[in-house]
Order: structure tokens, then sequence, then C-alpha cells
């Protein structure tokens, strides 16, 4: 959709009212004052989430107060909100405003104390009716050590999207010197606190770290936000009741963790406390933002378990397979959750909505590795790489995925979604991140064809490249895409993002790459795109 304001406004705004663009933001965050830009998100016809920070001294809560305009200079601005930023949410401040116009762009800032004021943001409401394009930049797995944030510079350069999806690792939980170690740490990307992080406080800390990119501000402060939390906003392989990467004897209870993690998470994203929503853009789409994670997630199943649990590792996976991976009770959005899932589904299909968009954290798609996986890792290959790509094979033998953390380890709860979206005939597309690597593929039921999904490629976590490095990532996606008929395309050795534009015609995505994350370059080095036609409900590559 055209808003009528482009990047010229856009440059007009940074000169003249102090818009965060990324050769204008600052490196390091001020101490004082609004430190960390500004933000929108969950975007409504008629509503928006607005949100920054102001740090102060004390303990006594700072107001500020929210004007907006339709003019990139700020001119015949109007106040709107007021808010406090609290001492007790990291001084994070937050108003939601209504009887905003539909399908409308506007700018704003904050002004606390002392005719302090904050950068200005620019961020546009959903639309009503029957728009003819909407589009989707969608992020996962931004690990600040790893590199730069490269998909958030060019997004905002390349002023293409009307809205900001990032699906989950949007922080990492591990102390200095884990993933990455201190060999592979970018030089200059430092996250605080240095340790792990438990506490609401760590987790502060460690979004102070990350929200100090200057191309992370750029984005939130270039378009409104839709955010899901993914395990790593918590602790690595997060479920309702644990995580891998939590110990309970050292760290204390994981219900304190989790609640630690997920109330940092509302203080510093922009974000109401509603665990999963709907975002209706007109009649040409709903988009459905979802937990896949630890709502009602069941502890995901293990293949390394099941092959130590006896003398027959084969034996061990067959009774995996069939007494707990085919069990029709798994869940993984939970009871709740799902209900009011498939009950809007129905009512959307009702209403006449062409496209109903799964936001979600983990990969759909159906993939497993082929028997012979060892063979990817060349010669030689490290001891815990081999073992892991050897149960893999096995695995796979015996029918069960590489991913039991993915909605692979989860084929019942899959079956009841795509079976739901199969009866009201729905044009679904499933939106993913959590893998690193980038995937196309169709999606069925029954063997009939329900919908596709989107997997994206992480803005800078490595993927299998950084593992199988006797291997050419070419060869590891082909390998891939023969071993699974509904898998269409893969790429499994370049960071990026997805643009996903939706027409009344047809939905297609844009894997862009960027280059290396070690270096500060936010251009794209290729673009592959695919497309799933109206009614169609399956994938064409190119």
């Amino acid at each position: 959709m055209n808003s009528g304001i482009g990047r010229r406004d856009l440059l007009a705004g940074a000169a003249l009212g102090g818009l965060f663009l990324p050769g204008l933001a600052r490196a390091a965050a001020p101490v004082a004052g609004f430190t960390h830009g500004v933000a929108t998100g969950e975007p409504g016809q008629t509503s928006m989430l607005f949100w920054t920070r102001f740090a102060a001294g004390g303990d006594r809560p700072v107001p500020l107060r929210l004007e907006i305009s339709a003019d990139p200079r700020m001119a015949r601005s109007r106040v709107v909100a007021e808010a406090l930023a609290e001492p007790g949410r990291d001084w994070t401040a937050r108003a939601r405003v209504e009887g905003l116009a539909p399908g409308r762009t506007y700018f704003y800032r904050w002004l606390g104390p002392g005719k302090t004021k904050s950068p200005v943001g620019r961020t546009k409401t959903l639309p009503e009716g029957s728009p003819n394009a909407f589009r989707l930049g969608v992020f996962s797995c931004s690990n600040l050590p790893f590199g730069w944030f490269n998909a958030y510079g060019h997004a905002v350069a390349a002023d293409d999207i009307d809205l900001m999806v990032h699906v989950g690792d949007y922080i990492y939980e591990y102390p200095r010197g884990t993933y990455p170690s201190a060999q592979q740490a970018v030089a200059g990307r430092v996250i605080e606190p240095a340790h792990e992080i438990i506490r609401r406080e760590d987790y502060w800390a460690r979004y102070r770290s990350y929200r100090a990119d200057p191309d992370l501000q750029a984005i939130h402060a270039a378009f409104p936000a839709i955010t899901l939390w993914d395990d790593h906003e918590l602790a690595n392989d997060a479920w309702m009741r644990g995580a891998e990467n939590h110990d309970p004897a050292s760290e204390g209870p994981w219900a304190d963790r989790m609640a630690a993690a997920i109330a940092a998470y509302r203080d510093w994203m922009p974000v109401s406390d509603a665990v999963w929503a709907r975002y209706d853009i007109g009649r040409l789409a709903t988009l459905y933002r979802l937990d896949t994670r630890v709502s009602g997630r069941e502890e995901p199943l293990d293949v390394a378990r099941a092959i130590r649990s006896g003398s027959d590792a084969m034996a061990g996976l067959k009774r995996l397979r069939d007494e707990e991976w085919l069990a029709g009770g798994r869940q993984l959005l939970g009871l709740a959750q799902e209900k009011w899932l498939f009950a809007e589904m129905e009512g959307a299909a009702r209403r006449g909505v062409r496209w109903q968009v799964l936001a979600q954290q983990v990969v759909m798609g159906e993939l497993k590795l082929p028997p012979d996986a060892v063979r990817l890792a060349g010669p030689n290959p490290p001891a815990q790489l081999a073992a892991f790509l050897k149960g893999a094979g096995l695995a796979s033998q015996v029918g069960l995925p590489m991913n039991l953390d993915a909605w692979d380890g989860y084929p019942a709860a899959r079956a009841r979604l795509l079976a739901t979206a199969q009866r009201h005939g729905t044009d679904l597309v499933v939106l993913a991140g959590d893998s690193h690597n980038a995937w196309a593929s169709d999606l069925l039921h029954m063997g009939r064809p329900v919908g596709v999904e989107f997997a994206g490629q992480s803005v800078s976590s490595p993927g299998f490249e950084a593992y199988l490095t006797s291997t050419p990532p070419a060869a590891v996606a082909g390998a891939l895409t023969a071993a699974n008929p509904t898998l269409k395309w893969a790429d499994t050795g370049r960071r990026g993002y997805m643009q996903v534009t939706l027409t009344p015609a047809e939905a297609v995505c844009e894997w862009r790459f960027t280059g290396p994350a070690t270096v500060r370059a936010p251009k794209l080095a290729a673009v592959v795109r695919g497309r799933a036609l109206a009614g169609r409900r399956s994938l064409v590559m190119g």
C-alpha cells in the first residue's frame, strides 16, 4: 500500500524532528532521558500501542506526554496520551491510543520534563475494506554478539513494508562467551550483563544492550511491530514447565524465571499483556499472533534419550514414535489457545477473508534428515555433530523428523490445525523462524493442500553452514529437499529476513539475504521468491 509519505519525507523528518534512521541513530544509548528511541506495536484499524523509555534517578515515576501529527516535522501536533516511565518497569512507558483513522500514517514523539523530546517515530494503522496489497517484514533470531543486524538496516532503507513482524529470539539469554564463544563474538557487539540472565533485572540489562543497536532502534521508529517471544527470550528450548537451558537446582524455580522473562519482555517491547491476538487487515487478511512456546507446550520429546534408553537404539526410537510422538493428546498451543484459534479461523472464513496468516515461532513444514545424514558433516567431524547426525539419521529411518522442538514434534496438534483450515476452505499462510535457515513448504492434510509456509532465515544467528562446514550449503539444501517431498526450497547458509506481500490474487515471499553479519552492511546480496496463488494453496518458486 502507498501511504503517500515516502523516504524523502522521512529524511526531512530526520533532519527536523530527530527521526531514527540507521545513519543518524547513536551507536550507544545515553544514560538519562530518552535513552532507547521509540516504538509502536499491536496496531489496530483505529488504535496503536506507543512505547518509549525515559531514564531518571530516584524511585519516582516520570510523567510523559505523547503527541502525534500527520506531518514528519510534527507541525499541528496534538497530545493524545499521557504515561509514566516507571522505575519498576526499567523506566519504560507505554500508552494505547484509540480513535485513530484506518490505514493512516502518523508521526509521533514523547515529551518529557524540562522540554525534553524523544526522537520522532512513524507508524501506521491497519486498513479497512479491501486493500490492494499489504506488506510484512518478517524477522527472527537476532543474536547480538554474532554480528550486526543488517536485516533491520536494509528494511528501513528499502522502506517497503507496512508492518514489522518478529517471530522470536529477539534476544538471547546466554552469558558472554557462550553462543557465540569469545573467539566467534564480533568486536564491539557486547552484551550486558556478562552472566546468564535469570532475574527480571538481568533481562532488563540484556534488552538495554540490544536496543542500543542503531538499526534495531531505526526499524522500531519506522514501522509498527507485532512481536512474539520464542525460547531465547526466556531460555533455550523452553516449554510450560521447564527449559533445556534451566537448572532449578542452581537457578531457582522455572516458574520464577519464566515470570521474570515475560515481565521484562512486556516492559521493553511494544506489546500488551495478551498472549495471543488477532489483527484484521481489512478483508484481505487476518493475522494471528500465537504462542507455540510456553503457554500450552508440553515437554519436547528427546531422540537422544530414546537412543540411550536401552541396548537397541532402533527399538527405543520405535517406542518413542509409537508411544509418544503419535499420541493424539500432545499439545503445542494448549487447549485454550487452540480453541480460540479454531473459532477465529471459522469466523474469518465466514467473513470472506482471503488470507489467514499465522505469525508463530517454529517451523510447521515436515522436515526429516536423509538416513545417511552423517555424510553431510564430511570427514572427521566433531564428535558431538557426528552423534547428532547419526541419531537424526536413525530417527529418519523409523519416520521421525529431525527437530522435535518444532511442529514436527507435535504431529497431532498440527493435524488438528490443518484440518480446521481445510474444513473452512482457508487460504493459509504460516510464518515461522527459530531454525536460522530458510524454508518454503507446502502444508498438506490427508494428502490434500491446505496452505503454505514461509519460514525465515535468521537476522544474525548461524545456520547449518556453521556446523556442516565441509559441505556447500547448496548441497545441504539439495539433500534436505530430496528427503522431504513437501519442502519446495531451502537455504542453509545465509542471513536476512522475509518480505511477504499479500494481494487478493497471491501471497508472495521474498527471502532477502544480506551479507555476512560480521560487518555492518545493510545491503542485499540475493533475493529468492516464492508465491501461492489464491485458492491453489501450494507454492511456486521463482
